[in-house]
């Protein structure tokens, strides 16, 4: 289980990246491709062309981590992204998924519950007992 903050944003780079890349070059990869800012604590996940490699780029205050799986046997399985961009964000489940070798794009949650809509007059008033 992949616990993370819920202000950590996971992004998963559409297009695939060159495993070769190193940390200065997946740096540059965030900056310039997926137009983000790479210092900002957030996850970079990047998949190899063959799908079968996996890197993860963060930045935790003092310098970069870099995370590599590469599978044995199989592929990883990715998520479904529009043609157009250049990033899909993720969330630490579905990136847990995606390590497993997981089909993201098939894997279908229950709508969430949300609180039901409060009357206007009652906003903003608390019940004093």
């Amino acid at each position: 289980m992949l616990l993370l903050p819920r202000a950590v944003r996971i992004h998963l780079a559409a297009e695939p990246v060159d495993m070769r890349k190193s940390i200065d070059g997946l740096f540059v990869h965030v900056q310039r491709v997926l137009v983000a800012d790479a210092y900002s604590g957030h996850l970079f996940v990047f998949v190899s062309k063959r799908r079968d490699k996996v890197k993860v780029l963060a930045w935790d205050g003092g310098g970069f981590l870099l995370l590599y799986k590469r599978l044995e046997a199989g592929r990883f399985r990715m998520p479904d992204v529009a043609h157009d961009a250049t990033s899909v964000q993720l969330d630490s489940t579905q990136l847990a998924m995606l390590l497993d070798g997981i089909d993201v794009s098939r894997v279908r949650r229950p709508v969430q519950w949300q609180p039901p809509e409060q009357p206007a007059e009652s906003q903003g008033t608390t019940a004093r007992r």
